[in-house]
C-alpha cells in the first residue's frame, strides 16, 4: 500500500481532548477526503480521550485499539484480531491540549498559505501540512505498522529523506536539528552513532542536553513521528487487556477500569531506550511524565512495569534529518504572530478585501471579510474576522473570530501594538455565546501574576486603573488552590443577567480603564482564559470559519469576474458545492450577469461559470458529457430575452427555468449545457461587434448572367491557433503566424455567383475531389426557406447566412423574398461554392469559403470591399452561423503569404494583419521542404471549440498559461520567418503542437502519433493543421523534395490506414478574382 510517491493510508485515526470535538472533527476529516487531501479509502476516525489528560502514550494505545476494533469489524470479525494490521497502514494523529490562539487548537489553526493546484479550494491547516508532509516526504516506502504523530508543531523537510526500510522491524523516530539552548525546553533524543537511541532527556540542562550534539553542532530535537512496525504494534494492542494499562482506554472506562496517565516518548519509547536500566524506568522521576511517586505512583510504577516486560528489547532508532526544521506551537502570542507573518507567506488567504493598498506586505489577512478602510500594519494578523472600517490594525496584533457588528470599541481596542483579540464561540449549558478576550502579546499566560504581565504591563497597572483586586479574579480560598496565572484569571465578562450578552465593550473596559464601570463587571458572569477554551463550541467554530469562507469567496468570486482576473473559479466552485453552499453562489452569479449588460464578455464568462456549478452538483462522470444539444423548448423564453438583448429579464428567466432542472444528475447536465448555451449567445452578441470594420461601397451592378468567381487558398496555421478563438482572442489578445498554399497546384477553395431573372436563390454546393465531387442545391423562394441560415449543418446553411449577413436580404422581414429581390437587384441570385479538400481537412476550409462566397456575392450585386472588412465580416457571419471560431483561418486564406495575425484585448474585435517580409530565398526554401499528409482521420473541430472555451471560461491556470505561450511562440514564429532560420522555424512548429495538444486533450488519436514519430527523423517540426483530431498533418523537412522519402516512410509503418502525401505550394496572392464569364451552370 506505500509507493515510492505517496502513502496509501489505510486507518487514519485523529485524537481530541474534548469529546464535543468529536462530530466537529470528524466533518472536517472527512472533507478532506472528499477533497483530495486523504485517500479515498481510507477509514477517518475521530477518537476522544476516554479520560481527561490520558497523556499521548495513553491516548495511543487508545487508538491504536480503536483501529483495530474498526478493521477488525470490517473483516468481519466478532472480537479485535490482530491480524488486521498485516497489511494495514496507520496514522494516529494527536490534537493535544488547548491551544489559546486557536480555538480549535493547533491541528485546526489556518496558515497563510494558498494550496497550490488545489482542485477543491480550501484552508491550510497546520494539519494539512503535517499530513501532506507525512504522506508524501516521511511515511512513503514504509512498512505495514502504526505512524504516530503529535499535530502541536510544523514540520518542514526541503527534501525526502532517504531511509531504508528493507527488513526493517521495531521502532523509528524522526529527529530534526536544534540548538542546545533551545532544546533545553524541549526533547532530545541521545543516540549512538548508529542511530540507536540511548536515552530521552526532556527539558534537560545545558550540561546534560550536550552529550547528543551531532558533528553539525546541532542537537536531535524530539519532533513527534514515530513508526511502530507491525510486531511492535501487536504487543503495544495486548496491553490493552492488562491493568493498570487498560485504563488508558474507553474499554478499560467502560469496565471501571481507572484512569491513567503515560507518556509515549518517556514511559512507552523510554523504556527501549539501550542506556536506561529497569529499575531507572520504572521509578524515575521524569518531568513530562507522571510521578511514580504521586496519588497514581502505584498504578505508574505498575503500567512501566508492564512495558518493560513487553516492549523490552525492541530496536529504537532515530532517522535524524539535517535539512529540516521544527516549530512547537507554544503558547507565546508574540511567537504564533511572528509564525504567521514570516517570509515567504501570503499577504492575503482566502479572504475578501475591499481595500487592498491597506494591507501591508508583511500584514496577513486569513479567512477574512475587510470592508470599508481596514489598515494592517506590518507585522500584525487578522484571521476568521468580518470587519468595517475605518479601523488601523497596529504592528504585533492578532485579531481573530470578530464580527462586523463588533466595531464600534474595537479600535479603541487597538490603541497600542502587541495587541490579541479574540472572539470565541463557547456553549455555557444550553446557551451558545461569542466570547472576547484581549491580551498583550508579550504576557506569559502560565507565569503567576507576581512574574507575569496583563496587556504587556504589570497586574498593579490594571488593578490602579480599573480597580479590580486580585481575589476577584482568582479563589483564596484553601479549598481551591487554583494558580495565580493569566490563563486562570477570571477577567472576561460573559453574560449581564440584567442585559444579556457582553460585546466588545467588556474588555474595553480593561484596556481603557475608567469610572462607573466596575461594578458592572463585576456583575457580570466572568471566565479565566483556560474556562473559555474548555467551554469552546468547535463546531459552532467551525460553522463560522466555513461560513466566512464561502461568503469571501463569493465575493472574491464577483471581482474576478468583473475585473476579468485569470483567477480560475473552478477549485471555489467545486468547494462550495462540497459544502453546500450551491444556492448562495448561484444567486451570486445570477447578480454578477445580470448587471453585465454592458460587458457581455463578463457576462457570458458568469453563465459558463453557472455551468460549472451545475456540472459539479451533477458529480464528476455522471449525468453525461457537458457537450450537448441547448435548444430545449423549455428554455427558449430565456433565450429569446437574450437575443432581444434584456439581459436582466433573461438571467431571471434561466433562474427560474434551472429550478426545475437540480434533482437529477441527468437533468443537471442538461441546464448546464443550455447555460453554455446562453453564454454563446452572449459571445455571439460580443464577436458581431467585429462588423464595426466592416466597410462595404456601391458600385455599378454587373450584367445579368455574368459569372463572378473567386479562388482561395487553403492555410497552415504555423503558431499561435486558438488564441484567435474568442472570447481568448478580445479578453487576453491573440497572435497567429499562417501561410495561404496551394494544395498539390491548386487554389482547392472557391465560390462564384450571377444575379438571375427569377426572384429566388438558387445555391449550389460541393465538396470533394473533382472525380467524386458531392453537389447539393436548395432553393429559396420565400423568407421561410432562409430561417434555418443559423443552423449549421442545415442544406445549404453556409449560403443562406452570406445572402442574410452581406445584406442581399433582410430576414426577417414583412416584406416577402421575392419583393425584396426584384426591388433591390432586379431578379435573384444563383450562388455556387465548392471546396477540394476532405471535411474536416484542418486546412480551414469554411471560414475561407465563407470569405470566397461573400466576396462573389458583393462583386454580383456591384458592390466593393476590401480584405481587411472580408476578414471581419466573416467574423461575423460565423457567429450568425453560431460555428464560432476565431479569425485566423480566413486571414490565411484571404491574404497571401506568409503573416502575423494579431487581435488586442478588448472589443470591439479588432483584426490587425502584417504580411511579413521574407527573402525569395527563404520562401523558396521553405516552399521545398514543406508536405502536407492527409491522415484519414476527420475530426470535427466544433467539438473541440466547446471544450477549449469552457476551459478558457473556466481559467485552467494550464490553459492561462498555455495561451500566453501561444502568443509568445507566435511572434518567435515571425522572427524565425524574417531571419530566414528554418531550424528554429521547425522548433516553433514543434513547441506549438505541444501547446495545442494542451488546449484541446485527444487531439493526437494513435495512429497521427505513430506518424508523426515515424516522420520525426525527417522533419525539423510539425503539427497537426488547425485545431487537431484528425485532417491534414504538415511538417517542413529538414532536407528539399523529400515528398517521395515522407511516402516511403508512411508505406513502412504499420497501422496508419488510408494516408496520402500532398504538395505544398505558397501562394501570395490569397483571395483571387478570375475573370468574368457568362458560362451557363453546366460549364461549371
Amino acid at each position: 500500500m506505500a509507493t515510492d510517491g505517496t502513502i496509501n493510508w489505510t486507518v487514519v485515526v485523529l485524537t481530541c481532548q474534548h469529546k464535543d470535538s468529536v462530530y466537529a472533527f470528524q466533518r472536517e476529516l472527512d472533507l478532506r477526503q472528499q477533497r483530495g487531501g486523504l485517500p479515498a479509502g481510507a477509514l477517518l476516525l475521530t477518537v476522544a480521550d476516554p479520560q481527561a489528560r490520558l497523556g499521548s502514550g495513553g491516548a495511543t494505545l487508545n487508538a491504536l485499539l480503536v483501529a483495530a476494533e474498526h478493521l477488525s469489524a470490517r473483516a468481519g470479525h466478532t472480537v479485535v484480531t490482530a491480524d488486521v494490521l498485516d497489511d494495514a497502514h496507520i496514522l494516529i494523529l494527536h490534537t493535544g491540549r488547548d491551544f489559546p490562539w486557536d480555538s480549535c487548537g493547533r491541528a485546526f489553526c489556518w496558515l497563510p498559505v494558498g494550496g497550490t493546484h488545489q482542485a477543491v479550494e480550501s484552508p491550510v491547516c497546520c494539519l494539512d501540512m503535517l499530513l501532506d508532509c507525512l504522506s508524501h516526504q516521511v511515511c512513503p516506502g514504509s512498512p505495514p505498522g502504526v505512524w504516530v504523530c503529535s499535530t502541536d508543531m510544523l514540520l518542514s523537510l526541503p527534501s525526502r529523506p532517504v531511509m531504508s526500510w528493507e527488513g526493517f522491524s521495531g521502532v523509528r523516530v524522526l529527529a530534526l536539528p536544534g540548538e542546545v539552548s533551545y532544546a533545553t525546553k524541549h526533547g532530545v533524543y541521545l543516540s549512538d552513532r548508529q542511530g540507536k537511541v540511548c536515552d530521552i532527556i526532556y527539558r534537560g540542562s545545558e550540561e546534560r542536553i550536550r552529550p547528543a550534539v551531532l558533528p553539525d553542532g546541532k542537537v536531535p530535537l524530539v519532533s513527534g513521528p514515530v513508526f511502530l512496525s507491525r510486531c511492535v504494534s501487536e504487543r503495544l494492542l495486548q496491553t490493552h487487556v492488562t491493568s493498570p494499562l487498560d485504563g488508558c482506554t474507553y474499554l478499560g472506562m467502560d469496565s471501571g477500569a481507572p484512569s491513567l496517565q503515560i507518556s509515549l516518548f518517556l514511559d512507552i519509547l523510554m523504556c527501549l531506550c539501550s542506556d536506561v536500566s529497569e529499575t531507572q524506568f520504572i521509578n524515575e522521576e521524569r518531568p513530562g511524565s507522571t510521578s511514580p511517586t504521586g496519588p497514581q505512583g502505584a498504578a505508574v510504577r505498575s503500567a512501566r512495569a508492564v512495558l518493560w516486560r513487553t516492549l523490552r528489547g525492541i530496536p529504537l532508532t532515530m532517522e535524524y534529518i539535517a535539512d529540516g526544521t521544527y516549530d512547537y506551537m507554544t503558547l507565546s502570542g508574540s511567537e504564533h504572530i511572528c509564525r504567521l507573518t514570516k517570509n515567504g507567506w501570503q499577504k492575503e488567504t482566502l479572504s475578501h478585501i475591499e481595500s487592498r493598498y491597506g494591507v501591508s506586505e508583511d500584514g496577513r489577512v486569513i479567512n477574512s471579510v475587510l470592508e470599508g478602510t481596514v489598515r494592517v500594519s506590518a507585522g500584525a494578523v487578522i484571521q476568521h474576522c468580518h470587519l468595517q472600517g475605518l479601523l488601523e490594525v497596529p504592528s504585533g496584533s492578532l485579531v481573530s473570530g470578530l464580527e462586523a457588528t463588533s466595531g464600534s470599541h474595537l479600535q479603541q481596542l487597538l490603541l497600542s501594538g502587541d495587541t490579541i483579540i479574540q472572539g470565541h464561540r463557547v456553549q455555557l449549558g444550553e446557551l451558545k455565546l461569542t466570547v472576547y478576550t484581549v491580551l498583550g502579546a508579550d504576557d506569559d499566560l502560565e507565569a503567576s501574576c507576581e512574574e507575569s504581565t496583563f496587556l504587556n504591563h504589570s497586574w498593579t497597572d490594571l488593578y490602579k486603573r480599573t480597580g479590580i483586586r486580585p481575589e476577584e479574579l482568582w479563589a483564596t480560598s484553601d479549598d481551591n488552590k487554583m494558580p495565580r496565572s493569566l490563563l486562570e484569571a477570571r477577567l472576561f465578562p460573559v453574560f449581564q443577567p440584567r442585559d444579556g450578552a457582553v460585546g466588545l465593550e467588556g474588555i474595553s473596559w480593561l484596556v481603557s480603564g475608567g469610572p462607573g464601570t466596575l461594578e458592572w463587571w463585576r456583575g457580570t458572569w466572568r471566565l479565566s482564559l483556560r474556562e473559555v477554551l474548555s467551554l469552546t463550541d468547535q463546531e459552532g467554530e467551525l460553522r463560522w470559519r466555513e461560513e466566512l469562507f464561502f461568503h469571501a469567496a463569493r465575493r472574491r468570486a464577483t471581482d474576478t469576474l468583473r475585473v476579468h482576473s485569470d483567477h480560475s473559479l473552478l477549485p471555489s466552485i467545486r468547494a462550495a458545492v462540497l459544502g453546500g453552499q450551491q444556492g448562495e453562489l448561484l444567486s451570486t452569479l445570477d447578480s454578477v450577469a445580470a448587471g453585465s449588460s454592458e460587458n457581455l464578455g463578463v457576462a457570458a464568462r458568469t453563465l459558463a461559470c453557472i455551468a460549472d456549478v451545475l456540472g459539479c452538483m451533477a458529480g464528476e462522470g455522471r449525468g453525461g458529457l457537458r457537450s450537448g444539444p441547448a435548444a430545449n423548448p423549455a428554455w427558449a423564453s430565456a433565450f429569446s430575452l437574450l437575443e432581444r438583448r434584456d439581459l436582466p429579464a433573461a438571467i431571471q428567466a434561466l433562474a427560474n427555468q434551472r429550478s426545475h432542472w437540480l434533482n437529477r444528475p441527468d437533468l443537471l447536465v442538461r441546464a448546464a449545457r443550455h447555460y453554455e448555451g446562453a453564454g454563446q449567445v452572449l459571445l455571439r452578441q460580443a464577436v458581431m461587434s467585429a462588423q464595426e470594420f466592416v466597410s462595404i461601397g456601391e458600385g455599378e451592378m454587373p450584367p445579368l448572367g455574368e459569372w463572378q468567381e473567386v479562388e482561395c487558398p487553403a492555410r497552415l496555421d504555423l503558431s499561435g491557433g486558438w488564441s484567435d478563438t474568442p472570447p481568448i482572442a478580445f479578453e487576453r489578445g491573440g497572435a497567429v503566424v499562417n501561410v495561404a498554399v496551394k494544395v498539390d497546384g491548386r487554389r482547392p477553395i472557391g465560390a462564384r455567383a450571377r444575379r438571375i431573372t427569377e426572384p429566388r436563390l438558387l445555391l449550389v454546393t460541393s465538396s470533394g475531389r473533382p472525380d467524386c465531387s458531392v453537389a447539393t442545391e436548395t432553393v429559396c423562394t420565400t423568407l421561410q426557406d432562409l430561417e434555418d441560415h443559423c443552423q449549421p449543418h442545415a442544406p445549404g446553411a453556409l449560403l443562406k447566412a452570406v445572402c442574410v449577413c452581406s445584406g442581399l436580404v433582410t430576414f426577417p422581414s414583412q416584406q416577402p423574398l421575392g419583393q425584396q429581390l426584384m426591388q433591390r437587384w432586379g431578379g435573384g441570385l444563383e450562388l455556387h461554392s465548392w471546396s477540394l479538400l476532405p471535411h474536416g481537412s484542418g486546412l480551414g476550409t469554411s471560414s475561407i469559403l465563407a470569405g470566397a462566397v461573400l466576396a462573389a456575392v458583393y462583386r454580383s450585386t456591384g458592390r466593393s470591399y476590401d480584405t481587411d472588412s472580408l476578414i471581419h465580416a466573416v467574423l461575423h457571419l460565423e457567429q450568425t452561423l453560431t460555428t464560432g471560431g476565431g479569425w485566423q483561418d480566413q486571414v490565411g486564406g484571404l491574404v497571401g503569404g506568409v503573416k502575423l495575425a494579431r487581435s488586442r484585448a478588448f472589443l470591439p474585435l479588432r483584426v490587425e494583419v502584417e504580411r511579413l517580409s521574407l527573402s525569395s530565398d527563404f520562401l523558396s526554401a521553405l516552399q521545398q521542404r514543406l508536405l502536407l499528409v492527409y491522415t484519414g482521420k476527420t475530426r470535427l473541430a466544433r467539438n473541440l471549440l466547446q471544450d477549449v472555451v469552457r476551459s478558457w471560461y473556466s481559467r485552467l491556470p494550464s490553459i492561462v498559461s498555455n495561451t500566453e505561450q501561444l502568443v509568445s511562440n507566435a511572434e518567435e514564429c515571425a522572427l524565425a520567418c524574417t531571419d530566414g532560420d528554418l531550424s528554429k522555424l521547425g522548433a516553433c512548429l514543434d513547441r506549438y503542437w505541444q501547446q495545442k495538444k494542451v488546449m484541446a486533450p485527444g487531439c493526437e488519436p494513435a495512429a497521427v502519433r505513430s506518424m508523426m514519430s515515424a516522420l520525426r527523423p525527417l522533419a525539423l517540426g510539425q503539427s497537426l493543421a488547425g485545431a487537431g483530431g484528425g485532417g491534414f498533418l504538415y511538417l517542413l523537412t529538414r532536407d528539399a523534395r523529400q515528398e517521395e522519402a515522407v511516402r516511403h516512410v508512411l508505406s513502412s509503418t504499420p497501422g496508419l490506414g488510408d494516408f496520402s502525401v500532398h504538395s505544398v505550394e505558397l501562394d501570395m496572392e490569397g483571395i483571387c478574382i478570375l475573370q468574368q464569364s457568362h458560362r451557363t451552370r453546366k460549364e461549371v
